[in-house]
């Protein structure tokens, strides 16, 4: 199923605590339906010694924001998303605000070959 957001879009949260912060995302958990935004809504997570870490410490992590929470910024506003398919056959994402294309979801599809008798 094609989501409305992807890896490297800019998108600000729509609800929440961190409602009107802006930031771009740097993995989609297609499984739990979350992203995760870069610098936005960060963790302490307190590390015990081991092997790997002998000292130890606090670690600062971003952690997921649910998708339903975010949307694609386009001049400066929140936009919702539709899904358009060309004559081609490519599917692409467009701004429903104003309708600037915001990325390709399928390409265009191969023509085919006309069947040998």
């Amino acid at each position: 199923m094609a989501r409305h957001v992807r890896k490297g879009d800019l998108v600000m949260v729509t609800s929440g605590s961190l409602r009107g912060q802006t930031g771009t995302i740097m993995r989609v958990d297609t499984k739990n339906e979350r992203v995760i935004i870069k610098g936005l809504n960060l963790r302490t997570k307190h590390i015990k010694p081991n092997r790997l870490s002998p000292q130890g410490g606090i670690v600062t992590r971003e952690a997921g924001i649910h998708i339903s929470n975010v949307s694609p910024v386009v001049e400066g506003k929140p936009t919702r998303v539709r899904f358009v398919t060309k004559p081609d056959g490519s599917k692409v994402r467009v701004a429903a605000s104003n309708g600037q294309e915001l990325g390709v979801v399928r390409g265009p599809e191969a023509k085919k070959s006309a069947k040998s008798k």
